[in-house]
């Protein structure tokens, strides 16, 4: 199976999984990311069961809102029953790496007022232990110099990604040779740095549930 076809049918799997565990009018909050827009396009088929979406970038609205799905503020939601989203990379404790797309600040934000967290991905993005994809790491744009020096003293090389600009007018400086044997003592750990507004490491709120897509089918795990 291709890489395409491994994400189409783990979005398929959660769509299935948000059908039967979503209650009729309920509120999902959806990720960004190639593996997200499967999932989206997956979930029009179910959209009169849901209430409303609440999205992790504009993108995922844009593309929420072209299938007639209504899109929430978070601010308005007072309960969200499950969330969906990739991963870039996961580990046996269900921490993650994310931010690829660049909105790792809204799918951490979103994320922390979801009760089920449901990472969806193939096999390729589960390691032992995380850190050959970049640590993408979000920062005030005046703060880069003083945020990338600091992250050296942690062995990492950061990196800023050339023309891109969050959702929220921030950069972001991807962090390379990173080896991540404590993700929640160094999610912490970057996000004292002064300037930084979040890091992509999913430690503290990591997932509850994990669809893998691998050719002999979707597997599920839990935490």
């Amino acid at each position: 199976m291709t890489q395409d076809e491994l994400k189409q049918a783990v979005a398929r799997v959660a769509r299935d999984y948000v059908a039967d565990r979503l209650p009729v009018g309920g509120i999902l909050g959806v990720g960004t990311g190639s593996t997200a827009n499967f999932f989206i396009d997956e979930i029009a088929k179910i959209r009169d069961r849901i209430g409303g979406t609440v999205a992790s970038s504009e993108a995922t609205a844009r593309r929420l809102q072209g299938h007639g799905i209504r899109v929430l503020d978070l601010n308005d939601v007072d309960a969200m029953g499950i969330y969906v989203d990739g991963a870039d990379e996961i580990d046996a404790s269900m921490a993650m790496i994310k931010g690829g797309g660049g909105a790792l600040t809204r799918e951490k934000i979103v994320a922390a007022v979801a009760e089920t967290f449901v990472c969806i991905c193939d096999a390729s993005k589960r390691v032992p232990v995380m850190g050959r994809f970049p640590l993408p790491v979000e920062v005030i744009p005046m703060s880069r110099a003083h945020v990338g020096r600091e992250l050296e003293k942690l062995g990492g090389t950061p990196k800023l990604r050339e023309g891109f600009v969050t959702d929220n007018g921030n950069l972001i400086l991807d962090v390379h040779g990173l080896s991540i044997i404590d993700p929640v003592g160094l999610e912490d750990h970057i996000n004292q740095i002064v300037g930084v507004v979040t890091n992509g490491l999913f430690a503290r709120r990591g997932a509850d549930v994990l669809l893998l897509a691998a050719p002999q089918g979707v597997e599920t795990y839990t935490r």
